[in-house]
C-alpha cells in the first residue's frame, strides 16, 4: 500500500467512519473503489441477504454413505431451497430403511477425507459455509480409544432388608441393580465393586454405617442384619459404560472422557492431523468446529476426582459419595425414584449431604469446562477455525459453560402444542415446555452470548422427532420466531438427509423434519429460509437490549435434585422459572440470565450492575435460598449503589456448599440483613397462584419499571424483543398463537424513538413502509402466526403502509358451488364440485388425502377503481391465488388475504386458489411402509389427522 493511501485509510477509520454501515461520499473518494469494499446499508444487509446469513442444516451423512456425484446434487438442492451453508454430520444409518446396498466410508479413512475435500469444494464453488462435527453421532469417541481415555461413572446399588435376617448374595446381584439404564450402554463395559455397606434406614451418622468391603474380594457378601429396616449400599464404579449415540463407522464404540483433557486433546488432534495431512489446512473451508448435544448420561468420575474435589472444596467427600449420587436413569437423569430408592436420612445428615451434592455438582462442572470446553476453544483457535457448541448438558454450566465458545447453540424443538392455547399449568408441568418451540437452555444460551457480546448465536433449528411429514411452514414459523424471541440469531435447520433419489420412498431418515424434495412443502421451502436469512441478516448486526436480569435457584437445585439435563431437565426448580422472563418480555422489558459468577465478576457503577457491556438496574432473585458469599457480598454493593432486587418467594438465607458453612451462612445472612434496611430496594414477592402476566404489569406498574415499550393490553402469546445498533431501534413482535389475533396498542418510550423515523421493515418480501406514529403510539392488528419486525431509525422518504382490512363494506360470501381438482402425491386426480368448503380432514373420501387442491370459481366487482380484497378465511397449507390468470401471490402462514389492485376487473372474475397440503395423513395409510408407519402411526409418534385444504369462508369486500 502507498503512503498516501494508508494515510487516507487512518484518517477516515480515526473519524469513526469505517464503522458504520454507509460511508458519507467524500470517504469514498478519498479511498478510491480499489481500497475500500462497499458496504451495504443495513437495511440493505436485510432486504437482500447474503448467503451466510441464511439458514443452515444439519446434513446428515447417513451411515457414510456417500458418493461424490450426490453430494455434488445435494447441495444444489439445498443452495436452490435458500440454505447458505451445511453442518456435516456423519452418523449412523437408519434402521427400518433400505441402503439400496451403497457401502459405508469408514469415518477418517482416506476415502472419506476426499470425499469431505470435494464436498468443501464444491460448497466454496456455490458460495456456501461448512462447518465439521467432532467426531461422529454423539457425544464424541470411538473404538480407538484407550480404556482409560473412555468415560467413567460411579453409581450406587441399594437392596433393601428388613431384620433380623441372615443372607448373602454376590456382586453382580449388586452390579445388575447399578447397571444404570441409558439410552446407548456399551457392550464392552467394566464394573468394578469400590465399597459396600450396611446402612441403617432411617440413618443418622456415618458411625452407623458398617462396611462390609472386606468381603469384594470374595465375590459374595454375607450379611447379618439386626433387627429393623436396612440397605445394602454398593459403590461400583463403570469404565466405558457408554457408547456413542448413532455413530457412523469409524466413529462408533465407548464415549470419550470429557474430564481428562490429554485423552480430549489427543482425540481432537487425531481427527484435525489426519484430514489435515491429507488435504492441508481445513481453514477457512469449514467455518467451525461443531460439538452436539453432550448427553453424556451422567458421567461423573476420573482418575483425580476425588483428589480435585478435595482441593477445591477443602474436605474428603469420598466416605460421602454413597449418600450423595442418585439413581441414575434415561440420557443420565436422575429418576422418579430417587426419593424411595436410598434409605431415609435423619434432618441433619440429610443437609450435610445435600450440601456436598452441591459441592460434587459444582466441581465437576469446573472440571468439564477446564477440561473439554477450554482444550476444545483452544484446539480450535489453533487449527484456525471457529468454535461452535451445544455446551451443556446434565451438570455443566448453563452460561458459563458457553463463555469461551465463538458461536454458542441451543435447541428449538416441534412439538404437537405449538401454536396451541397452552394453560400455565400445563406448562409449568411438562419439562419440554409444551406449546413453546425454544427450548429450557434458549435464554440461558442467549444471555450467555450476550454477556460476552457476541451477536452469533445459533441454534438446531426445529428439531423434529413427533411431527415427520407435517411440516407446515406456519408451524415452522411460529416455532422460529419462538426460537428468535429467546435470542437466536443463527437457525441450523434439524436437518436434511444425505439420501440418493434411488431409495426407496420416503428415502433415509434418521429424524428431524422431512426437508427433502420429496416433501410436497418443498418448493415453498425458500420463502421460509428467506424470512429466516431477513431476520438473521439483521439481527447479527444489533445488539440485544436487556437492563433487568434473572438469577435462576441453580444452586438450590443441584444441592437438593441434583444437575439436571438441559435443556430437558427431570425437574424444572421452581416450575415457573421461565414464565418470569417470558413475562418480562410480554410486558415491553426485556431480560437476561446471569449466574452467581457473573454477578461476583461484576463491577457496579451509578447504580447498575455491569458486566462488560452489559448492565442492569434491576435483578430478580428467583425462589433463591442459597448464595454464594461472593455473590452475597456483591449483591449489598449493587442495593447500596442504587439497584434493585426482587426476591420471588424466598429471601436467601444459606451459603452454598458444606466446608465451614456455618460461617459462611452467618455472612450471607449478615449481607442480606444490610440489604434490607434498603427496603425500597431490597423487595420481597409473593409469586401468584396464576397469571404470571399480569402479575409482572402489577409489579411494573407499582415499582416503576418503565417500559421501552408501553403494551396496553398484554397477551401470553404475543411477545417481543428490542436490539439496537449505533443507528438503530429495533423492535420484533410475535404472535405465538395459530388461533388468535391481537389488536396490538403500544406505545414506544419517547427517549428511545427521539428524532427517528418508524418503519415496518417486512421480513416476508425484503420491503419496507414508513409508520406515522404520533407520540410514538402504533395500533396494528398481529395476525395469527404474525410477526412485525418495527426499526426507528434516520431513513425518511419511503412508501407509506397500508394494511389489509380483515373486512369491510359490501362483503360477498363466494358461497357458490366450487369446482375443486385434487391432485394427489400418489399421481392420481379426481375433480368434484362442494356446495361448501370444508377441511378435507372432515370428508371421509379424502381425510387422508395430500397433494395439492385447486378451488375455482368466480365473484363480481363493480368498481375496480374502489380498493377491494378477498380474505380466504381458514386455510390449512400453503396457498397461492391467480385472479383473471394473474398470479396474486403465495401466502403460507396466518390470514390469507389478498388486495385485488391491478388483478380484478368491472364485472365477472375468475379465481383459482391452489392450496398444498402437508403429508402426513397420507403417510398413515402407507401400512406396507416401515418407515411412514414408524414415523405417524407407533406409540409416542402416533400424529393426530391434520387439517387440510380451503375451509373459508372466502369473502370480497371493499376499503370502508
Amino acid at each position: 500500500m502507498k503512503r498516501r493511501d494508508f494515510l487516507k485509510q487512518c484518517s477516515i477509520a480515526a473519524s469513526g467512519l469505517i464503522l458504520v454501515n454507509v460511508l458519507p461520499s467524500y470517504a469514498h473518494a478519498m479511498l478510491g473503489e480499489d481500497h475500500f469494499p462497499k458496504y451495504k446499508s443495513l437495511f440493505e444487509i436485510f432486504s437482500d441477504p447474503e448467503n451466510h446469513y441464511r439458514p443452515f442444516v444439519r446434513w446428515w451423512w447417513n451411515g457414510n454413505k456417500i458418493e461424490k456425484a450426490e453430494l455434488a446434487r445435494e447441495l444444489r438442492v439445498l443452495k436452490d431451497a435458500g440454505i447458505g451453508g451445511l453442518e456435516i454430520n456423519p452418523i449412523s444409518f437408519p434402521l427400518r430403511t433400505e441402503d439400496t446396498g451403497k457401502p459405508s466410508v469408514e469415518w477418517l479413512s482416506d476415502e472419506w477425507i476426499e470425499l469431505l475435500r470435494f464436498t468443501l469444494e464444491e460448497a466454496k464453488s456455490l458460495g456456501m459455509t461448512c462447518d465439521l462435527l467432532v467426531g461422529t453421532g454423539f457425544p464424541m469417541g470411538g473404538d480407538f480409544l484407550e480404556k482409560e481415555e473412555c468415560s467413567q461413572i460411579v453409581v450406587l446399588a441399594v437392596k433393601k432388608f428388613k431384620g433380623p435376617l441372615k443372607t448373602e448374595f454376590s456382586l453382580f446381584d449388586l452390579y445388575k441393580e447399578a447397571d444404570p439404564a441409558i439410552t446407548n450402554p456399551y457392550s464392552g463395559r467394566t464394573m468394578e465393586m469400590l465399597e459396600v455397606k450396611l446402612v441403617p434406614d432411617p440413618l443418622n451418622s456415618l458411625d452407623e454405617v458398617i462396611n462390609l468391603s472386606d468381603q469384594i474380594k470374595n465375590g459374595m457378601i454375607k450379611v447379618s442384619i439386626p433387627k429393623g429396616d436396612y440397605a445394602v449400599y454398593g459403590l461400583v464404579k463403570i469404565d466405558r459404560f457408554m457408547s456413542v449415540i448413532q455413530g457412523a463407522p469409524g466413529g462408533m464404540g465407548p464415549v470419550l472422557n470429557h474430564y481428562d483433557t490429554a485423552a480430549v486433546k489427543k482425540y481432537l488432534n487425531r481427527m484435525s492431523d489426519t484430514i489435515q495431512q491429507k488435504i492441508g489446512p481445513l481453514a477457512p473451508n469449514i467455518r467451525s468446529f461443531f460439538i452436539d448435544s453432550l448427553e453424556t448420561e451422567g458421567t461423573n468420575w476420573n482418575h483425580d476426582m476425588m483428589s480435585e474435589f478435595q482441593k477445591r472444596r477443602g474436605y474428603d467427600l469420598y466416605p460421602y459419595l454413597p449418600f450423595v449420587l442418585f439413581k441414575i436413569g434415561s440420557m443420565g437423569n436422575t429418576t422418579g425414584v430417587n426419593i424411595l430408592y436410598p434409605v431415609k436420612m435423619g434432618t441433619e445428615f440429610k443437609k450435610m449431604t445435600d450440601r456436598m451434592r452441591y459441592d460434587f455438582e459444582l466441581t465437576k462442572a469446573e472440571l468439564f469446562r477446564e477440561r473439554f470446553v477450554h482444550t476444545f476453544a483452544q484446539w480450535c483457535k489453533d487449527n484456525k477455525i471457529k468454535s461452535r457448541a451445544q455446551a451443556y448438558g446434565r451438570g455443566y454450566f448453563p452460561l458459563e459453560g458457553s463463555f469461551e465458545i465463538d458461536i454458542p447453540e441451543c435447541e428449538t424443538w416441534l412439538k404437537y402444542g405449538i401454536g396451541e392455547d397452552i394453560s400455565e399449568e400445563k406448562f409449568t408441568q411438562y419439562p419440554w415446555h409444551l406449546g413453546r418451540g425454544n427450548t429450557m437452555i434458549n435464554k440461558l444460551v442467549s444471555s450467555a452470548a450476550h454477556l460476552k457480546d457476541k451477536k452469533l448465536i445459533s441454534s438446531e433449528e426445529l428439531t423434529n422427532t413427533d411431527m415427520v411429514f407435517n411440516e407446515a411452514l406456519e408451524i415452522l414459523k411460529i416455532a422460529g420466531d419462538q426460537s428468535t424471541i429467546s435470542g437466536v440469531t443463527h437457525p441450523i435447520f434439524h436437518g436434511f438427509n444425505y439420501s440418493p433419489p434411488e431409495a426407496a420412498f420416503p428415502g433415509w431418515i434418521t429424524y428431524g423434519g422431512y426437508f427433502n424434495e420429496k416433501n410436497t412443502i418443498w418448493p415453498y421451502f425458500k420463502h421460509y429460509t428467506d424470512y429466516r436469512a431477513r431476520l438473521s441478516a439483521l439481527l447479527q448486526q444489533a445488539t440485544m437490549f436487556a437492563d433487568i436480569a434473572l438469577l435462576a435457584p441453580f444452586a438450590d437445585q443441584w444441592t437438593q435434585f441434583g444437575a439436571q439435563n438441559e435443556p430437558f431437565p427431570t425437574v424444572v426448580s421452581p416450575a415457573y422459572q421461565a414464565l418470569i422472563w417470558e413475562s418480562v418480555h410480554q410486558n415491553g422489558n426485556a431480560c437476561d440470565y446471569v449466574s452467581e459468577q457473573v454477578i461476583s465478576d461484576s463491577e457496579v457503577k451509578k447504580g447498575f450492575l455491569t458486566y462488560g457491556k452489559r448492565k442492569y438496574h434491576t435483578l430478580f432473585l428467583i425462589e433463591m435460598h442459597s448464595l454464594d458469599t461472593a455473590t452475597a457480598e456483591k449483591l449489598y454493593e449493587f442495593v447500596s449503589g442504587g439497584g434493585r432486587i426482587f426476591c420471588i418467594e424466598a429471601i436467601p438465607d444459606r451459603s452454598t456448599g458444606w466446608n465451614d458453612y456455618e460461617k459462611r451462612d452467618r455472612e450471607v445472612q449478615n449481607w442480606i440483613s444490610k440489604m434490607q434496611t434498603f427496603p425500597e430496594r431490597f423487595i420481597f414477592l409473593n409469586k401468584p397462584k396464576s397469571d404470571f402476566l399480569n402479575w409482572y404489569k402489577s409489579v411494573q406498574e407499582k415499582y416503576n419499571m418503565t417500559p421501552y415499550v408501553k403494551i396496553k393490553t398484554p397477551k401470553t402469546f404475543i411477545t417481543q424483543i428490542r436490539y439496537q445498533t449505533r443507528d438503530a431501534e429495533i423492535f420484533l413482535f410475535n404472535n405465538s398463537s395459530s388461533k388468535h389475533s391481537a389488536p396490538l396498542d403500544i406505545t414506544f418510550e419517547k427517549s428511545v424513538i427521539k428524532n427517528k423515523q418508524a418503519w415496518l421493515w417486512d421480513a416476508v418480501t425484503g420491503k419496507r413502509f414508513k409508520l406515522n406514529l404520533p407520540d410514538g403510539r402504533l395500533t396494528i392488528d398481529l395476525g395469527p402466526a404474525d410477526s412485525k419486525l418495527i426499526v426507528f431509525d434516520g431513513h425518511k422518504r419511503g412508501t407509506s403502509w397500508k394494511e389489509s382490512p380483515l373486512t369491510g363494506k359490501n362483503v360477498k360470501e363466494l358461497n357458490d358451488q366450487w369446482k375443486v381438482e385434487l391432485i394427489h402425491y400418489d399421481g392420481t386426480v379426481k375433480k368434484e364440485e362442494l356446495n361448501k368448503l370444508t377441511d378435507l380432514k372432515e370428508l371421509p373420501a379424502y381425510s387422508h388425502f395430500a397433494g395439492t387442491v385447486i378451488y375455482r370459481n368466480t365473484f363480481q366487482i363493480k368498481d375496480k377503481k374502489v380498493d377491494s380484497y378477498i380474505n380466504l378465511g381458514n386455510v390449512y397449507g400453503i396457498c397461492e391465488v391467480r385472479i383473471n390468470g394473474k398470479e396474486a401471490g403465495v401466502q403460507w402462514f396466518g390470514r390469507r388475504i389478498y388486495p385485488l389492485n391491478g388483478l380484478a376487473k368491472d364485472g365477472v372474475n375468475e379465481i383459482e386458489i391452489k392450496v398444498v397440503t402437508v403429508m402426513v395423513n397420507y403417510m398413515k395409510t402407507l401400512k406396507d411402509n416401515v418407515v411412514a408407519q414408524y414415523w405417524t402411526n407407533q406409540k409416542k409418534k402416533d400424529q393426530p389427522l391434520q387439517s387440510m385444504g380451503l375451509a373459508g369462508p372466502v369473502t370480497v369486500y371493499q376499503e370502508s
